[in-house]
This record gives structure tokens, sequence and C-alpha cells, in this order.
């Protein structure tokens, strides 16, 4: 955006001033000619205390409030506290860890999380199936979240057509569990165009999470 006033300044006689809303003075210098440009643009950072008040007065769309989380048998302290920090950030319902994913309270969890954990509704059980079936009779829609030969890609997924859904994640050697994949109400797939073939488990987490809410944001 800097460099499209420069360009009007150098075509146009206008000061490069005019070309601006006048608000908070903000220095810029110009990369191609050295010369230094005092711009005026109405823009500030938002404080920490700022971004705090807009989170707590906001709601999660729709669906995206009943949303879960299943992590069985992820093995990473650092991915399951990074998993947490998406989760509050987007406000979902619960997270579900199980076989051996670790629970919290760890402070490799905690590190990555940043204290997130607390605030994010979690529970542990040792054995996955019986944590699927419980869903499954609670009525979710179990997305897992996989590559398969079925899978449909994420700009496909249609996720406004389920109340109730939780996202099963995979290990990032073995992916999702063979025991569970027959639970699985449907596979998503994140498209991707380069040499590797996968993502880091939370970051893959965290995709699928802001994909969600796009989906469900007028829900």
């Amino acid at each position: 955006m800097i460099e499209n006033f420069y360009d009007i300044n150098r075509k146009q006689t206008m000061p490069l001033k005019a070309c601006v809303k006048k608000s908070k003075l903000s220095y810029f210098r110009d990369r191609s000619s050295k010369l230094s440009h005092n711009i005026l643009i109405d823009l500030k950072k938002l404080t920490t205390k700022e971004i705090l008040q807009e989170n707590l007065s906001r709601t999660a769309p729709g669906y995206l409030r009943s949303l879960k989380i299943l992590i069985p048998n992820v093995r990473s302290l650092h991915n399951v506290g990074s998993i947490f920090r998406s989760a509050d950030a987007f406000g979902i319902s619960e997270i579900i860890l199980t076989g051996i994913t670790p629970a919290p309270p760890r402070p490799e969890i905690n590190k990555t999380a940043i204290g997130a954990e607390e605030f994010v509704d979690w529970r542990y059980e040792e054995d996955s199936l019986e944590a699927v079936d419980e869903l499954k009779k609670e009525g979710y829609y179990l997305i897992g979240l996989e590559q398969t030969n079925d899978s449909t890609e994420l700009p496909d997924f249609e996720a406004d057509t389920h109340p109730k859904m939780c996202i099963v994640l995979g290990s990032e050697v073995a992916g999702i569990d063979e025991e569970l994949l027959p639970y699985i109400d449907e596979f998503v797939a994140i498209p991707q165009f380069g040499k590797k073939h996968s993502l880091n488990v939370s970051v893959a987490a965290g995709v699928i999470l802001y994909a969600m809410l796009e989906k469900l944001w007028k829900s």
C-alpha cells in the first residue's frame, strides 16, 4: 500500500500528504530514492488489553461453539499445547485426549499453550474407541483430518450441515489410528502444493479450525 502512495506522488504534482487521510504521524523511508517522507495514516496497533476486550465481547459463531477436537495418541507435548492455544482462539467446545496423548498440567504443554489449557474444556480418556463410541452416541459427526483415496478437500467440505462436529487428528508418523477409521463419517484433507506431503499436526489443526471459522462465520 505504501508503494502505491509513492507511485502516485511520482506521477502527480500534488504533495504526498494530500494522498492520505490525516491522523497520527508515521515515518516511512522511500527505498527507491533514499528520500524520507512523513506520511499521515489512520492506523493504530491494538494493545494487549484492547485485543482481550475485543475477544471477550464476541462469541464463536454457530456450530463452532459445539465443535470438539479428538487427539488420539499424539505423543508431542508441544504439539498438544499448540492445539490448546488454537482451540482457545477459535472458541471450540472441548478437547478430548486419548491413549498416549499427554494431558495437562505439564510445563511443556503450558509453554506452547501459554496457559490456554486453563480456559479450554478438556478431558482424558484412556481408550480411544470408547471416546469415539461416546461421541457417536451423542450425535457427533466425526471428521478425520487424513489423506485418503476418498478424502474431501477442505475448501469443499460443507460444515454448516452438521450441528455437532468433532475433528479427529492423527499422529504425524502414522496418521489416524487404523482402528478408528471405520468410525469416521467423513475424511477431510488440506490441499498442498509443495514437495512435502504433510503438515505438523498442530499446524494442520490451526488450518482446519480457521477453515471452520470461515465456513461457519455467518451461521
